[in-house]
């Protein structure tokens, strides 16, 4: 008789925290905020917004899924119009790793062009909208010369250098004929990669993806026609067709990265960043981009 309190009290305990916890499951899933509280097989979705400048928060994200042994599957939104090619490239070798050992889904959003499609191209299957702006495989360096306006004004400009190319693309004189046939190796260099990881990614021929890797854009239609993309669909068309590949329900609970979950004042905010970064570095000397210029 002496242990009913303590047993009820006991009950009474492990009620309040299925209620709570119960509870911010729900509140959390009303407000839109990813969680972590779900209970049993899982979807994760990790997204890429706005011009590719870094790789280390996605590559994080990537990694805490891949060890998450009740994630089966990834979906990676992709609403980018591309961006540096080392990020790029990073991103797309994570995805090509990951996987390997789970299935990962792209769904697109408006825009996964240059960049935004090569990270793409490492997903077992890429869903996209008929009006998906993609493709754009090619790489692409900017610089600026103020020659003129530097005469202009009554200014010149001295350099010391050590060698005959060091200050290449400088923005106070013309490019000479040797210097933009080494920029243009640099950018066929590139190119080529870019073109094998989409012919490797995707498991087409690699002559058939140079042959429309000239820079143009295309619909998400007529990427699907190019094998570029495997189907039509929305964000959940994506995620119920990562389900099927890794053998879950029908309606597979989904969640983001801990705290990751934009909301709209923070992708506004992000993506101001970005476009304010990426008007920045088109003042200076450029670095090789894997970017559709049609986003400005």
């Amino acid at each position: 008789m002496k242990k009913r309190p303590f047993l009820l009290a006991s009950a009474l305990l492990a009620g309040c925290f299925v209620f709570f916890l119960a509870l911010a499951v729900a509140v959390s899933s009303f407000m839109g905020q990813p969680t972590n509280l779900v209970i049993g097989d899982k979807i994760g979705i990790v997204e890429i917004y706005g011009v590719i400048s870094d790789s280390k928060q996605v590559i994080e994200q990537l990694h805490d899924f891949r060890d998450n042994d009740s994630i089966k599957a990834l979906v990676l939104r992709v609403d980018s119009p591309g961006g540096g090619v080392g990020p790029s490239q990073e991103i797309y070798d994570e995805v090509l790793a990951l996987d390997e050992l789970k299935p990962v889904v792209v769904s697109m959003g408006s825009v996964a062009a240059s960049g935004g499609y090569y990270v793409a191209a490492a997903a077992r299957e890429i869903v996209a909208n008929p009006g998906t702006i993609t493709g754009s495989i090619g790489v692409i360096m900017e610089f600026a010369n103020f020659q003129e306006l530097l005469e202009k004004i009554g200014l010149s400009s001295v350099v010391v250098k050590s060698g005959a190319y060091k200050d290449i693309g400088s923005p106070t004189r013309d490019m000479s004929a040797a210097e933009r046939e080494i920029l243009q190796d640099l950018i066929d260099d590139v190119h080529n990669q870019f073109v094998s990881s989409v012919a490797e990614g995707r498991e087409l021929d690699e002559q058939a993806v140079r042959s429309i890797a000239d820079g143009r854009i295309f619909s998400g239609r007529r990427a699907m026609e190019l094998g570029l993309v495997d189907s039509m669909g929305n964000l959940q068309a994506a995620i119920d067709r990562a389900a099927v590949l890794a053998g879950l329900d029908a309606e597979p609970k989904i969640v983001y990265p801990p705290g990751k979950k934009p909301r709209f004042i923070d992708l506004f905010i992000e993506e101001t960043l970005n476009r304010l970064h990426y008007a920045l570095q088109k003042q200076r000397t450029v670095g090789l981009q894997y970017l559709w210029p049609g986003f400005d």
